[in-house]
């Protein structure tokens, strides 16, 4: 909703989230997952509240929260219930309107913990993946990779000569430094704030391209 004043008008004009979230958007198709999945879970939440009722803020919604606090990396409790007041894709997704009061960030936690409380998260995520398996979208194929054997690649910016001893700072701006004429290699130069770093270099794609 919308008011501008001219004068002593004032118009006013509406707009649904719906209609302000794209179509395509990413959390469109994480959305119809999770929404099927906390159906499927319906039964626990009412097992768990059936004594004290439900509590303020709904366990759907605080399951969705932590979905938007892990993809978007929200720091904390209270930055994403601050959030709450100004971001309308968060407020879509939780299936909250406008003009809807946000969360005290103390009563959110307080819910959360019972949920952990019930482990009622990796059952979520149990479910979403029963899901992905009935699609076929998951893959019994995996590979591991050990980030020590991964190389790095030096940009040219911070490389000398081996046998330039006089320990001079590299200039990161380039200026005052020809580089045309000199040939460069992991042979005879080296990184200076990582010797054993590989030369930087394009792909041949890249340079065809080029």
């Amino acid at each position: 909703m919308r008011g501008e004043t001219s004068g002593q008008h004032e118009v006013f004009g509406y707009a649904s989230l719906e209609e302000r979230v794209p179509a395509d958007h990413p959390l469109r198709t994480i959305r119809i997952r999770a929404e099927a999945a906390l159906k499927r879970l319906s039964p626990l939440f009412e097992q768990m509240y059936a004594s004290g009722g439900r509590p303020s803020i709904p366990p759907e919604r605080l399951l969705l929260a932590q979905l938007l606090i892990a993809l978007y990396s929200v720091r904390s409790d209270r930055q994403f219930c601050e959030s709450l007041g100004w971001n309308l894709l968060f407020r879509w997704l939780l299936g909250m309107t406008i003009d809807e009061p946000g969360f005290v960030p103390s009563t959110f936690s307080k819910n959360r913990a019972r949920l952990l409380e019930h482990e009622v998260a990796p059952r979520f995520f149990a479910e979403v993946l029963r899901q992905a398996r009935a699609e076929r979208l998951l893959s019994e194929e995996h590979f591991t990779v050990d980030g020590t054997l991964i190389e790095s690649l030096a940009s040219l910016k911070s490389v000398r000569r081996k046998d330039d001893h006089d320990g001079g700072p590299i200039d990161p701006s380039n200026q005052g430094v020809d580089f045309h004429g000199e040939r460069r290699s992991n042979a005879t130069h080296a990184s200076v704030t990582d010797p054993e770093a590989r030369l930087f270099r394009k792909s041949r794609a890249a340079a065809t391209k080029l």
